[in-house]
């Protein structure tokens, strides 16, 4: 297998109409592609979406937007602290500071393709699909665009948001650089693979209506192909993937102890292990009646610090199997073993404590019958179309409400039901569960 090279990894052109590079003052094209992430309407969606706890819970509570801003900064220090050390090995064009910014852009629309709800709510399709598998709806597909439903994946749905459906609709998406792509595909391959990895169940990063444009981009990047529909994933990955571990596992934890579903000491005890006599004065200086928010503010900016260098570290000490498209795993198993641990265990905590709360609970339960609703609304309407003949009032009404966006009677079904899910998957949790709650007849109260 050849060595991948930071030469064609970080090209500056873009997905889609070739159009000439052109040096801009103060601004690059990674540059671009972090404003075209941050001013897209998917972006801004991800305000009212969950993160792990429902959104309207708590005003501290993170949403999906809020995380996303957070892995974004820690994505955007590990890439310049990586790109500081291999900086000779870099092309002409590409500074640290633009291989953070790719990092950073990368981090921004990791959860762009989420659907509302969190994971449950991609589980909830799934299971949707399966349902639907059962009563021969997905008859008229093929095994591979069956595949796509039955596994739904946010990830495969944020690449098809980012080079799809933002923008420059189905000709580019956002035209995102090679690059800042390449450091968004967490899983170049498609659900022909969901199952077969061994590396996270159900996780895929492509459907089989972006295949060629997947296709493209390994090529463009030079990425190994390891089997038909996948790839070697590219270097940057692991670091964007590192930045989300960091920040989900740590920030989990802070929204737990703001749901008081976690002890203080038990979480303070976790960080002090990881940051040892590395204290900031600030939080010498506090006395035992300071307040417990500022404290851990303070304690997790050193954590944050001790796990980007540790991250970093690791990246560099594995350039070589990087290159070569062989690391196995996720950086963080890579890490020294006391970040390792940190992670782990923050992780562990969260599983046990935070993910069992009742109140998360319920609203996964709701998730399901939202989604449910919706999904038998809008794919039924789809399924008629599809069958040919007059639609019913009902479902002529249901397509009505996606306007421009809603299929043609010449596709196929499988066409169909991915611009279904692009509307429901493109939902915030509010609206899913308002037009539910309007298609079963039960309005809002005045």
């Amino acid at each position: 297998m050849n060595s991948l090279d930071w030469h064609t990894l970080l090209t500056r052109e873009r997905l889609g109409k070739v159009v000439q590079i052109t040096e801009e003052l103060g601004r690059t094209p990674f540059h671009k592609d972090h404003d075209r992430i941050i001013f897209s309407g998917a972006f801004r969606r991800l305000g009212r979406k969950t993160q792990v706890h429902p959104v309207s819970s708590n005003d501290h509570i993170h949403t999906r937007l809020t995380h996303s801003l957070e892995v974004s900064c820690v994505g955007r220090s590990l890439g310049m602290r990586v790109g500081e050390v291999i900086r000779g090995t870099l092309p002409e064009w590409c500074t640290p500071s633009d291989l953070g910014m790719i990092v950073q852009s990368a981090c921004l629309a990791h959860d762009i393709g989420n659907p509302p709800f969190g994971h449950s709510g991609e589980d909830a399709i799934r299971h949707w699909f399966h349902q639907a598998a059962g009563r021969g709806w997905l008859d008229d597909m093929s095994e591979m665009e069956r595949a796509d439903f039955l596994n739904f994946e946010g990830n495969a749905q944020g690449f098809r948001v980012l080079t799809q459906l933002e923008y420059h609709q189905f000709d580019g998406g956002t035209r995102l650089t090679y690059a800042t792509l390449g450091a968004y595909l967490k899983y170049p391959w498609s659900s022909r693979h969901a199952d077969a990895q061994g590396y996270k169940k159900h996780k895929f990063g492509c459907y089989q209506s972006e295949l060629p444009i997947l296709e493209q981009i390994a090529t463009r990047l030079g990425l190994p192909q390891l089997e038909e529909q996948r790839w070697a994933r590219p270097p940057l990955v692991y670091l964007m993937e590192a930045a989300d571990d960091i920040c989900y596992g740590l920030i989990d934890l802070e929204d737990g102890l703001e749901m008081d579903l976690l002890d203080y000491p038990e979480v303070e005890s976790l960080l002090l292990n990881l940051v040892g006599d590395d204290l900031p004065a600030t939080y010498r200086q506090l006395s035992r009646d300071s307040s417990r928010r500022r404290k851990l503010a303070i304690l997790r900016g050193k954590a944050i610090e001790h796990l980007t260098n540790a991250a970093a570290h690791a990246f560099v000490n594995q350039q070589k199997a990087l290159l070569a498209g062989s690391l196995p795993g996720d950086l963080v198993e890579h890490m020294h073993g006391p970040a390792k641990e940190c992670v782990l265990k923050a992780k562990a905590m969260a599983r046990e404590k935070i993910f069992q709360d009742k109140r998360k609970t319920l609203h996964e339960i709701g998730a399901y019958t939202t989604l449910e609703i919706l999904l038998n609304a809008f794919c039924g309407a789809a399924l008629q179309q599809h069958a040919g003949g007059d639609l019913s009032f009902k479902n002529q009404r249901i397509l009505d409400l996606l306007g421009s966006n809603a299929p043609d009677s010449s596709w196929s079904l499988y066409q169909s039901f991915l611009r279904m899910i692009d509307f429901i998957a493109g939902m915030t949790d509010s609206y899913a569960t308002e037009m539910a709650r309007e298609m079963t007849g039960r309005s809002s109260p005045v």
